[in-house]
């Protein structure tokens, strides 16, 4: 364990550097965010999960195809298919999520999706790091997370979910609410 802000985070697992390691390719083309569970569970709940969600701006064919020959020379192969035409238009441009793993293990995943909406562009607009998680990548903001978890998800797993982020992060319940009804106008 090591202390980060006053706080102990645990020592990196699995799924800390397979997000870790994704990010650091994504980020060279392009802006992204995780979100939900991974986000919980880098935040010191315990349960478990073997994907990250993770939402990319939408781009265009050719930047997208750079961005997936970049992740399979770094040893990620795509679950849905090898053909990146295939990846780009009958799954993302289509808002279906794929699937990334390390060329050797199946576990864990990374679901990437494309913004499908203005919703998710303020996110990316206002994505931040959050230093309590130990991890250099960029997350949806906590009162967006609990937003959804509580109005839009709202499984029992959601609702613990977002009660956790409450007690481990100081969160504003004005912007929560305003967040709600953005998500109740966008989905």
């Amino acid at each position: 364990m090591r202390k980060v802000m006053d706080r102990l985070v645990k020592d990196k697992s699995v799924l800390d550097t397979f997000c870790t390691e994704f990010c650091k390719v994504v980020e060279k083309h392009a802006r992204y965010i995780i979100v939900s569970g991974f986000l919980v569970i880098a935040s010191g709940r315990s349960r478990g999960t073997e994907d990250i969600d993770m939402i990319v701006e939408r781009m265009d064919k050719a930047r997208f195809v750079k961005l997936h020959e970049d992740l399979v020379s770094h040893g990620f192969v795509c679950m849905q298919s090898d053909d990146q035409s295939m990846i780009y238009e009958d799954y993302l441009t289509k808002k279906t999520g794929v699937r990334y793993t390390f060329d050797d293990k199946p576990l864990p995943e990374m679901e990437i999706k494309f913004a499908k909406d203005q919703l998710d562009d303020f996110q990316l607009a206002h994505r931040m790091k959050i230093p309590l998680t130990g991890l250099d990548v960029w997350f949806g903001s906590i009162e967006m997370n609990v937003a959804f978890k509580e109005d839009y998800l709202k499984s029992e797993k959601d609702i613990e979910d977002a009660k956790h982020l409450r007690k481990m992060f100081k969160v504003d319940e004005h912007t929560i609410n305003e967040f709600k009804k953005m998500i109740r106008k966008a989905r």
